[in-house]
C-alpha cells in the first residue's frame, strides 16, 4: 500500500500525472475507501482527496498516520477542519489557479441571462428570425450597479471584470477591503437593496449556509439578478425559487446547487434563469493546475517541507 491515497474521480490525465510524481493509491468510490484493512490504512500518511462528499473526523480516524488531507479545489467545505486540526492534521486547497475561469463563467452568465442568449440562439435555430423578424429586446447590462457578495479572491476578480463594464461596484465582505472607491456594506440585506445584479461569491460550508436569505432575496427586488459560483447552499433556494416563479425577482444565472447533481425540478421550468453544471473551473488547463497544486502539497507533506496552500 502506498503511503498516498487518491481519494475521489481523478480523470485518466491526472492519474498519469500523479503516477509519475507519487506513485498513489487510487480510491474511485467510498466502498474501496470502506473496504481498506488496517495495515494499508496505518501506511496512509496523505490524502488527495477529490469531491463533494464530506469526509471528517470518522474517516480521519481509521488513518493513524495520516498528517495532510489535500483538496482538489478552492472549496473545501466537504472536509471537517475542525476534526482535522484536532487530529493534527494539515488541510490544503488550491485557491488562486481557478480564479481566472470562474470569474469567466460569472460574466458569462451575467450577459447569458440578462441578454437572453439561449432564447435568442433559439430563435435562430428554429427559423423564427426568418418567419418573425427580430428577436425580442432584452436587456443593458453595461453601466449596471453590481454587487459582490464575498469579496475573496474569485470575488475580486468578479468585479474587477465587472468595472471593465462601467458598472458601479458594491459588495459585502466580514471587513471592509482596499478597493478602488467601491461601496462596501456591512448588511447583506443593504447590499441586495442598492444593486440590480447580485454575484454570489462565498466560501460553503454551515457558516455560511442560506447566507442569502429570503430577506436578502426580496431586498433585490423585481429587477434583481442573481449570479450565484460559489456554493448552492449559501442561498435560501426555495425562497429563490419562489421568488423567480412570481417576479419577485427577475432572474438568476447559477452553477451550483443544493443536491447537485440532483436539480431541483422546479428550476427546468424557468425561462429567466440561466442553468450550468457547476463547472466554474472545468478547463483543461485550470483543471491541470488544480491537479499539480494539490499534488505538490502532497509533496511537501511528504518532504518536511512547508505546504504550499494550507488552510488550517
Amino acid at each position: 500500500m502506498s503511503a498516498i491515497l487518491a481519494v475521489g474521480p481523478y480523470t485518466e490525465a491526472e492519474r498519469e500525472a500523479f503516477k509519475a510524481e507519487l506513485q498513489p493509491t487510487f480510491i474511485g468510490t467510498r466502498a474501496e475507501l470502506d473496504a481498506l484493512d488496517d495495515t494499508a490504512c496505518a501506511a496512509v500518511r496523505a490524502i488527495a482527496y477529490k469531491g463533494h462528499r464530506p469526509f471528517g473526523a470518522e474517516e480521519m480516524d481509521r488513518f493513524a498516520n495520516l498528517g495532510v488531507v489535500a483538496n482538489f479545489g478552492v472549496g473545501y467545505d466537504a472536509i471537517d477542519v475542525g476534526a482535522a486540526s484536532e487530529r493534527g492534521i494539515k488541510v490544503t486547497n488550491t485557491p488562486d489557479v481557478l480564479n481566472d475561469d470562474v470569474a469567466d463563467l460569472a460574466i458569462a452568465m451575467w450577459l447569458m441571462q440578462a441578454r437572453e442568449m439561449r432564447q435568442a440562439e433559439a430563435w435562430v435555430r428554429d427559423g423564427s428570425w426568418a418567419e418573425k423578424g427580430s428577436a425580442p429586446l432584452n436587456r443593458k447590462v453595461s453601466g449596471g450597479t453590481v454587487g459582490i457578495m464575498g469579496m475573496g479572491r474569485i470575488g475580486r476578480d468578479i468585479a474587477d471584470r465587472l468595472a471593465a463594464f462601467k458598472t458601479e461596484v458594491h459588495y459585502h465582505a466580514r471587513s471592509e477591503k482596499d478597493t478602488p472607491g467601491w461601496t462596501y456594506h456591512a448588511d447583506p440585506v443593504a447590499l441586495a437593496q442598492a444593486v440590480d445584479y447580485l454575484f454570489i461569491a462565498l466560501v460553503g460550508g454551515p457558516e455560511t449556509e442560506k447566507y442569502v436569505s429570503k430577506e436578502v432575496i426580496a431586498a433585490l427586488g423585481e429587477r434583481g439578478v442573481i449570479i450565484n459560483i460559489s456554493r448552492g447552499t449559501t442561498i435560501d433556494e426555495e425562497a429563490m425559487l419562489d421568488a423567480l416563479e412570481s417576479g419577485a425577482i427577475a432572474g438568476a444565472g447559477l452553477d451550483v446547487f443544493v443536491g447537485e447533481p440532483k436539480v431541483n425540478p422546479r428550476f427546468l421550468k424557468l425561462d429567466n434563469v440561466v442553468l450550468q453544471p457547476h463547472q466554474g473551473s472545468a478547463t483543461h488547463e485550470t483543471r491541470a493546475a488544480m491537479a499539480k497544486l494539490q499534488r505538490d502539497n502532497v509533496a511537501a507533506h511528504l518532504a518536511g517541507n512547508d505546504l504550499l496552500t494550507p488552510v488550517n
